[in-house]
């Protein structure tokens, strides 16, 4: 295949799975890898010039989060994200975190909460520095800690694993148009409502941030399709 950007793995055993992993949830948001698509474990290998055994298991690993799916004798297909998976990603998403912030605006120490301005500043550091990956990561970081303060594992869990079923193809496009800018300052929007303890104006920030990222996800399909 050889297309593959080409990303620098350290060779230690105990990691090598997990980092080929990541490499190809990289690859998977920035659109490298291509949704319906079927990738062999011993191409892509060749890609990051190891052996097949550590991406044939990252990609079980993917395959587990809904990501790829494995087909017999030839390899892992991308999975492809439909409209109405993402609305339903979306509704669930909706029916946990827009409650919850509410809620933890009431009960969250403010160190806490203020912690988290940081990663919100990386987030908008990202989107400007068209640094995708870095975007996605920090965003992740953010929700998932700021749900983390309600105390409930298993919630995290769930909108975790919402958020990697759900996740971006073909950054490049919104990059290009600036669209993920807007999405990005609304993290320090909905902080600083927190941090002023207005709990209502926290839900309304986070109803209109899940609309906006859903209208980034179908602008996104709809350039890649282009």
């Amino acid at each position: 295949m050889g297309h593959l950007t080409h990303r620098d793995l350290n060779a230690s055993r105990e990691r090598l799975r997990d980092q080929v992993a990541h490499a190809l949830r990289a690859a998977l948001i920035s659109g490298e890898l291509r949704p319906g698509v079927v990738y062999s474990a011993p191409t892509l290998a060749e890609d990051f010039g190891i052996s097949a055994t550590p991406v044939r298991e990252a990609m079980l690993d993917l395959a587990r989060e809904g990501l790829v799916e494995p087909v017999r004798n030839k390899g892992f297909r991308v999975t492809e994200v439909d409209e109405r998976d993402l609305d339903q990603y979306t509704e669930i998403r909706a029916l946990i975190e827009i409650p919850m912030v509410a809620r933890i605006t009431r009960i969250a120490a403010r160190e806490d909460l203020e912690a988290l301005r940081p990663v919100a500043e990386d987030i908008v550091r990202a989107a400007r520095e068209h640094d995708l990956i870095g975007y996605l990561e920090a965003d992740r970081l953010f929700h998932l800690t700021l749900l983390g303060l309600a105390g409930n594992e298993r919630l995290v869990e769930t909108v975790g694993d919402l958020r990697k079923r759900s996740r971006l193809y073909g950054l490049t496009a919104l990059d290009e148009s600036g669209d993920l800018i807007p999405s990005a300052e609304e993290h320090l929007e909905l902080l600083d409502l927190m941090l002023a303890g207005d709990a209502k104006g926290a839900e309304k920030c986070m109803t209109r941030h899940l609309g906006h990222v859903r209208s980034l996800w179908a602008k996104g399909d709809r350039t890649t399709g282009e």
